[in-house]
């Protein structure tokens, strides 16, 4: 199978109008981890080719349970382990990979340019930065609370809380206190994909409709 062929494939699927706008479309990851890597599987897989993906950690082998990542990229910088990763499924992406950590001051200058972020950190005061900052730079927000846990999968829903911000999650479970393990995290980081492949293709109007 060739690169066009998996591109015909998706076109055949979703119309040329709609992998026009999906090739067009540039999409931010905050953090490569359980989320980060997931959410970028599964859009690449439907044909998003750019993305900024933004994290500081290294890949480590406690992450193996839930993170597209391999044991021969233990111990290397995720985002360059992802962006290997997923140029095996497409080798155009444009990716660009940073390698930071995500804090108040940098948010504009990694995301700027971004039609869509989708936010995969670990931590409920970094979640709430993240979103407040992206919000306030008018940018469309694919957040997630609430992913820890074993069963209960169907709790982990959408919810669409603005007409820029959706939350996926059960909006109560802890990862401290519930563990984060690949069902789960794998449910919210697909629906985090499924939610920026509406976007893209249905548009702003569908998500008035739904607010």
């Amino acid at each position: 199978m060739t690169l066009k062929d998996f591109e015909a494939d998706i076109i055949k699927k979703l119309g040329a109008a709609g992998f026009e706008k999906i090739q067009n479309a540039r999409i931010g990851i905050a953090g490569a981890g359980g989320l980060g890597s997931n959410c970028a599987l599964n859009l690449v897989r439907t044909g998003f080719r750019k993305f900024t993906i933004a994290d500081f950690d290294l890949v480590d082998s406690a992450n193996l349970d839930r993170q597209f990542y391999f044991l021969d990229q233990v111990g290397t910088d995720k985002v360059d382990a992802l962006k290997a990763n997923l140029s095996r499924i497409n080798p155009s992406i444009e990716l660009d990979a940073v390698k930071i950590k995500i804090d108040k001051g940098n948010v504009a200058m990694l995301f700027g340019n971004c039609d869509i972020v989708a936010e995969c950190l670990d931590t409920a005061a970094g979640k709430k930065m993240l979103v407040e900052e992206l919000l306030r730079m008018k940018k469309f927000v694919v957040a997630v609370s609430g992913l820890g846990g074993i069963g209960s999968c169907d709790e982990v829903r959408t919810h669409r809380l603005k007409n820029n911000l959706v939350m996926i999650g059960d909006l109560k479970s802890d990862i401290c206190h519930a563990p984060a393990l690949s069902p789960r995290v794998n449910i919210a980081a697909a629906k985090q994909a499924g939610v920026i492949l509406e976007r893209v293709l249905l548009g702003m109007q569908k998500f008035e409709k739904m607010a």
